[in-house]
């Protein structure tokens, strides 16, 4: 297969970031990078613009890596306020996820973040304060404190009933998977009858 080579003019996921020279198949440069203007062709000229490219290309990321840096220590001191639907007993609907924690942010505190930022260890299914983690750049991480409220009003002893419930589920769930995690090596699958 022929390979040519090409100067991208813009970061292009798995293949490399803007100023980079990097080896394409012929048909890939020719039919989608050089039409939409994402690449151009190895010249002598074009080698010349690599320059300019690599600093515009250096600029840019410092100014993501300070503004990051700023947001990282913002919203360290920030407590985001999650509503969520429960039962009378106090118990979730389903999980807060990345993307509601993104919208979140937008309305209170007028922040934009990427929800493939927000990294949640494991999921939050109960209600009251928790921490996870904010991935802003490669080089950055934070902390955010969310608390979970529920929109119905509720009793202290629901939502205490709810909290001890989750920790019994949670407990549950790891016994279940460490019974899985030991079972003996030589152990056949029982055999199913066929159906005549």
């Amino acid at each position: 297969m022929a390979k040519t080579e090409v100067i991208l003019t813009h970061n292009i996921v798995g293949l490399g970031g803007e100023s980079d020279q990097v080896k394409v198949s012929a048909g890939y440069a020719r039919n989608f990078l050089l039409p939409q203007g994402f690449a151009v062709p190895v010249t002598q000229a074009n080698k010349r613009q690599i320059e300019a490219l690599r600093k515009r290309r250096a600029e840019r990321e410092a100014h993501e890596l300070n503004a990051m840096t700023e947001l990282s220590k913002s919203v360290s001191k920030l407590i985001c306020v999650v509503k969520v639907k429960t039962g009378d007993d106090g118990r979730m609907f389903g999980t807060v996820t990345p993307g509601a924690i993104s919208d979140e942010l937008k309305n209170q505190f007028d922040i934009s973040l990427d929800k493939k930022k927000i990294h949640i260890e494991k999921p939050i299914k109960a209600l009251g304060e928790h921490e996870i983690e904010l991935r802003l750049h490669a080089e950055v991480t934070s902390t955010l404190r969310i608390r979970v409220e529920s929109t119905t009003q509720l009793s202290p002893e629901a939502v205490a009933a709810a909290a001890s419930a989750e920790a019994r589920t949670e407990t549950r769930g790891k016994r279940a998977s460490a019974v899985r995690t030991e079972k003996p090596e030589g152990e056949a699958k029982p055999e199913r009858k066929a159906k005549a």
